[in-house]
């Protein structure tokens, strides 16, 4: 397995998906529960090689990244051989970029000397999606990138 199986939400979520990749491989809902029952390891890889295809789907479709923590903002933006990086960190300890306040503190304080912004550009080391998805393992979600074009427009004006 490449990725991580998908949780029981996700897969409730896809079920028909799901349905469609099980009869994809002429498997029928009676198929399916026999295979459960009888070959658990064949259920268990099914599950997983749908699990990878998700997160292949999902990963090579993703554009921006964005990661809150409470005293930083690692937004990213993925390229087909690179990923863009802007990163906000607060030097006023009590900030907190995880609430509503700590969001407005950043909107008035963003060009002053209590907020340092770094820019970077990494080339991918490994394959393009595994680097995103171990992002995601570290905490990133997938973003529309307003965040991320909003902050690199202002930098670049």
């Amino acid at each position: 397995m490449k990725y991580d199986r998908l949780t029981k939400e996700q897969f409730e979520e896809l079920h028909p998906e799901f349905i469609n990749f099980l009869a994809t491989q002429s498997i029928d809902k009676a198929e399916w529960d026999k295979i459960k029952l009888e070959t658990p390891e064949v259920a268990e890889q099914e599950l997983d090689v749908f699990s990878d295809l998700i997160w292949e789907g999902v990963l090579s479709r993703a554009q921006y990244l964005e990661h809150f923590s409470k005293n930083h903002i690692f937004l990213f933006q993925c390229f087909p051989t690179y990923i863009q990086s802007i990163v906000l960190k607060s030097l006023v300890p009590e900030t907190n970029f995880l609430s509503k306040e700590g969001l407005q503190w950043l909107s008035d304080n963003m060009f002053t000397s209590t907020i340092e912004m770094k820019v970077g550009k990494k080339e991918f080391t490994e394959e393009r999606n595994f680097s995103i998805f171990e992002l995601i393992q570290q905490g990133s979600i997938l973003s529309d990138g307003k965040l991320f074009n909003q902050i690199n427009d202002i930098i670049n004006l």
